[in-house]
């Protein structure tokens, strides 16, 4: 089976995707994140100094990345959010702004450029939606239930998570992707995520939550360059 772990910034996709692997036995794959692309695509630029433009690059190669990685995975795997992430995270900062903080609520102003950038995002998206709909037999959406880390990675705001949530939940239903609703607290998502698609167990939860969460504390004190893609084990 081929599962992807959807929800927005602060959802919790990692911790669940890595203890849902350990879990199951099923492998995970995931992406880079922009900032860890970044060095290597735009050398010597911060993400907060980017243009639309190299924006749009560096989604591409997220989604080339996650592409890959999928294709090397024939038997199954449990993704780390999938292709439609990338298409939606564009598509909602062309509506709210490039680098969306606290600062930026409501939408901006509309102007020729922003349509222009809007049309690119949307046929940019039209490959990433495909690409879902042929490559993952569900997802598992997990809810905005928790805070936004304050880790300086994450230049968002509220209504930006709200409005990445919505247009991932309307994508899913105007594709017919079957998707779960999954909720409530590491231990308890996975537990309902195992019943609902009917997966292997071959630990206890509680063991699978300690591993994903040591290779999280691991993931947050290697350098970015350094952190390399985490197997389930």
């Amino acid at each position: 089976m081929k599962i992807a772990v959807s929800g927005t910034y602060s959802s919790g996709k990692t911790t669940t995707s890595l203890a849902l692997a350990h879990l199951t036995g099923i492998p995970r794959t995931h992406a880079k994140t922009m900032r860890e692309i970044l060095p290597e695509a735009l050398p010597g630029k911060r993400l907060e100094d980017c243009t639309a433009p190299e924006l749009f690059q560096l989604g591409i190669r997220r989604y080339a990345e996650r592409a890959v990685h999928e294709s090397h995975l024939t038997d199954g795997f449990i993704s780390d959010g999938s292709s439609i992430h990338e298409w939606v995270y564009g598509k909602v900062r062309v509506l709210v702004g490039i680098h969306p903080d606290d600062s930026v609520e409501a939408p901006g102003e509309r102007t020729a450029e922003t349509a222009f950038y809007e049309e690119v995002i949307d046929n940019m998206g039209a490959v990433m939606k495909q690409h879902a709909r042929r490559t993952y037999d569900v997802f598992v959406h997990l809810p905005v239930e928790f805070p936004l880390v304050a880790d300086g990675h994450r230049p968002v705001s509220e209504r930006f998570r709200k409005l990445s949530e919505e247009l991932l939940l309307h994508t899913l239903d105007e594709y017919a992707i079957p998707y779960h609703v999954v909720g409530g607290s590491i231990p308890a998502r996975l537990e309902k995520i195992v019943e609902l698609l009917r997966l292997p167990v071959r630990m206890p939860v509680e063991d699978a939550v300690l591993r994903a969460e040591r290779e999280m504390a691991l993931m947050d004190t290697a350098p970015e360059t350094e952190r390399a893609p985490a197997a389930a084990s």
